[in-house]
C-alpha cells in the first residue's frame, strides 16, 4: 500500500535555499522514492509538496530527507509532515 509523505515548502526563499529544494525534488526523484512531486497552495507562505511512496521505503524516504534538510540548512524552509497514512 502506498503512503503519502508531505513537505512544507517556504514561498519566499533565497537563490541558495531555491536550488537546495529543486535539488532535494531532483533526487527524490532520480533516487527513485518517487515519480512525481505534486505542488499545491498550502497558504500564502508555504507550498504544500507531497509524493507517493511504497509502505516498505516510507521510512528510509524520510529519513533522507530529514538528513537532507539538516545537511543543507533547510531547517527553516522545509518541514517533513508526519502522516499516519
Amino acid at each position: 500500500m502506498d503512503k503519502t509523505i508531505k513537505l512544507r515548502v517556504k514561498r519566499e526563499v533565497d537563490t541558495s535555499s531555491e536550488l537546495k529544494i529543486l535539488k532535494l525534488k531532483g533526487t527524490l526523484i532520480t533516487e527513485r522514492f518517487t515519480e512525481i512531486i505534486h505542488i499545491a497552495d498550502e497558504n500564502e507562505d508555504f507550498y504544500l509538496n507531497s509524493f507517493s511512496i511504497s509502505s516498505e521505503n516510507k521510512k528510509m524516504a524520510e529519513d533522507f530527507v530529514l538528513n537532507y534538510i539538516s545537511t543543507n540548512n533547510l531547517t527553516d524552509t522545509i518541514t517533513l509532515i508526519s502522516s499516519r497514512f
